[in-house]
């Protein structure tokens, strides 16, 4: 539990995030409405990670990162890991930027200032990208199908946005650029400013000198994305006995014409494919807590007994994953893609350490056998350690 003190420093952290409103008005407010402006959102903000950190990130394989790199007209896009970056000399005809995604799934600081945007759930709370870019640097005009919070970390940025609703892009390039940008405002941004953007509004940033941006996005899955990986969850649950028969056949006049009791027959079958909420919040636990597939859990080289981790966790508080994802419902949790009912009594437990991504040695006592044994397997598995 977080002491009264504790409590509300952390309101007024998110008070000062937010120019000053409530989160509650700020989603009533803005949130995919339109953009706010907050200066000093984040008073004397200086960077999580150096830039020599941000590199270091880019050479490694269970890293998304991504090196733009601008001459004149042409854009270059390469896919990480990289060996080496560009030269950050004024003097270099080329501007570049290099995006580093998910630094929150290595570095506790980045997640640390990743959930300062807790007041929107977890369920929709996706990265922090960090966004290296030369003098000039940028990945040209364009729009997001996410919300983004835009929070200048290092140097001055300068952002151009717009509402327009053309949002034609140029053909033949290797990102999405938009063709007829008209910018309708325009900052720059100090370290310690933010910017919040609602999905599809056109914006351009250009790094004025050398820079560095953090970006907090969100998840906005298309729901035919969210159909397809729906059916074949489905797929793995149906049970339609029994195989198609027609023991009462007439001869085929037209031999490639697929027969009306055929169609019946299948048409019968497939109507007994049903679903209710419980598959439905099952599915969709599953589908948003689980990884990406760049993640790659660290398990214990050692691994404590069952007896030593039981005597361990007396004394130490237990902690998530940087990389782990853990939601609930009802009796239903969910980490990492799989999901358990659970006994009401386990319920708070488990909420808590979901909820706060901890949980003290004290509350830990409170659990049943069940949960601590799962509590031991996740630990093997790397899901969560002992802090």
């Amino acid at each position: 539990m977080h002491s009264p003190v504790q409590a509300y420093n952390a309101v007024m952290k998110k008070m000062t995030l937010l120019g000053g409103m409530t989160p509650a008005v700020f989603l009533r407010d803005y949130w995919q409405k339109k953009p706010l402006l907050v200066r000093q959102a984040m008073p004397g903000f200086l960077p999580v990670l150096p830039a020599a950190d941000v590199f270091a990130l880019s050479l490694q394989e269970d890293v998304e990162s991504r090196l733009i790199s601008r001459s004149r007209k042409r854009w270059q896009l390469q896919h990480g890991p990289f060996t080496t970056m560009p030269p950050t000399s004024a003097s270099t005809a080329d501007d570049w930027t290099l995006l580093v995604q998910g630094v929150n799934l290595h570095d506790e600081r980045a997640d640390a200032l990743l959930r300062q945007f807790r007041f929107v759930p977890d369920s929709r709370l996706d990265d922090l990208m960090i966004s290296y870019a030369s003098d000039g640097g940028g990945v040209g005009a364009h729009v997001d199908s996410y919300d983004v919070f835009l929070l200048q970390a290092h140097g001055q940025r300068r952002w151009r946005i717009s509402a327009q609703k053309d949002l034609t892009l140029i053909d033949g390039l290797p990102l999405k650029v938009l063709k007829d940008f008209v910018a309708e405002q325009e900052y720059v941004l100090e370290p310690g400013d933010m910017l919040y953007l609602p999905p599809n509004y056109a914006h351009e940033g250009t790094a004025v000198g050398e820079c560095m941006t953090y970006s907090i996005g969100f998840r906005a899955a298309a729901y035919q994305e969210i159909g397809e990986a729906f059916l074949q969850f489905m797929a793995e649950s149906i049970d339609l006995p029994g195989r198609y028969a027609d023991p009462h056949l007439a001869p085929s006049k037209r031999p490639a014409h697929i027969d009306a009791s055929m169609l019946h027959q299948v048409a019968e079958q497939l109507q007994k494919v049903r679903f209710n909420d419980e598959d439905i919040i099952i599915f969709l636990g599953e589908h948003l807590s689980e990884p990406k597939a760049t993640v790659v859990y660290s398990i214990p080289s050692r691994p404590l007994s069952v007896a030593r981790f039981a005597e361990a966790c007396t004394r130490r508080r237990i902690v998530l994953s940087l990389k782990t994802i853990m939601l609930y419902r009802g009796r239903h949790v969910f980490i990492n893609g799989e999901s358990f009912a659970v006994r009401r009594a386990d319920i708070a437990v488990l909420s808590t350490l979901a909820d706060q991504r901890e949980i003290s040695n004290e509350k830990i006592l409170t659990a049943s056998d069940d949960v601590r044994e799962t509590l031991y397997e996740w630990y093997r598995d790397g899901w969560l350690q002992l802090a």
